[in-house]
């Protein structure tokens, strides 16, 4: 049992967990809110999976300044400490240090975190993605293998479930590029493949413009309904999860999914208004949840 000034175990402390959870509440609030309702043993460790995949995806994304360059450099140094830190050794990071404890004993398997941090890599030069193929090979990376890595936080690594685990992570991943296409413009990436602009007849400028003409919305129209169909995919495989993992997981899928509502809410302008659900309409998907689950 966590608590304050508690060792978890060797190597990383209450404090360090604590400093994930802290993380994750700021950046991650309907994956926080999910979260608090798997069993209490188990939050520290999903607290400290989220940190894991948010410093890094932070330098990708939010530089503040950081070149590619540095950014490139600090996921390097970033991947050694890990490395060192699964071999027990001190790290300064108190994430890595609590991230490191979780993998050892959840025996999360090293190409998981290296296949991530590869893809935080690949954020830095690959700003363009011609096919739908070509960007699933991206979100294995960037978000498929933390499906994964959740599932070994269950205990429940398997092939059966592990195509469901990979699903629900790109239904979330492509929520966040439906919901950040004028940010991730702004920071010189489009992630919506090629091929489907062209096939809607949508230009680069009018990403640029935030034009909102027809072929747009008919565009992202279609990647919204592509993207239900990955969550309705991945939740088929949340009844085969154990019986106390299932609600958070089928939370957390609907509190992702409907920022796709907010999208459509907002007259698809994923420009100017960021699409986010506020705390009542958390509240309220919770009861529905917990409704379904009966």
């Amino acid at each position: 049992m966590v608590g304050k000034g508690r060792t978890i175990s060797a190597g990383a402390t209450a404090a360090d967990y604590r400093y994930c959870a802290a993380l994750q509440r700021r950046f991650g609030k309907s994956y926080y809110f999910a979260t608090r309702f798997f069993p209490a043993a188990l939050r520290p460790h999903v607290h400290a999976l989220y940190a894991f995949v948010r410093v890094p995806d932070q330098w990708v994304d939010e530089p503040a300044g950081i070149s590619r360059e540095e950014a490139q450099r600090l996921i390097d140094c970033y991947e050694a400490d890990l490395r060192r830190a699964l071999e027990g050794e001190e790290v300064e990071s108190p994430v890595l240090r609590a991230f490191a404890q979780t993998a050892r004993q959840f025996h999360i398997p090293l190409r998981y975190m290296t296949d991530f941090l590869d893809a935080m890599r690949r954020d830095l030069h690959c700003l363009r993605y011609h096919t739908y193929a070509e960007l699933e090979g991206y979100m294995w990376g960037s978000a498929g293998v933390v499906g994964a890595m959740m599932l070994c936080l269950f205990r429940s690594h398997h092939e059966q479930l592990l195509p469901y685990a990979v699903r629900m992570g790109e239904a979330m991943q492509m929520t966040n590029f439906l919901r950040d296409v004028g940010e991730d413009w702004r920071r010189g990436r489009v992630y919506l493949p090629q091929e489907d602009l062209e096939r809607f007849g949508v230009t680069e400028g009018d990403i640029a413009q935030g034009r909102l003409s027809e072929p747009m919305l008919n565009l992202l129209r279609f990647e919204i309904e592509r993207t239900r169909a990955l969550y309705r995919e991945a939740e088929v495989g949340i009844a085969l999860l154990p019986r106390e993992y299932r609600y958070p997981v089928l939370l957390g899928s609907r509190l992702y999914a409907q920022i796709l509502y907010r999208i459509e809410a907002n007259g698809y302008d994923v420009f100017r208004q960021r699409a986010r659900t506020g705390t009542w309409e958390k509240v309220w998907l919770a009861w529905r949840c917990w409704r379904q689950q009966g």
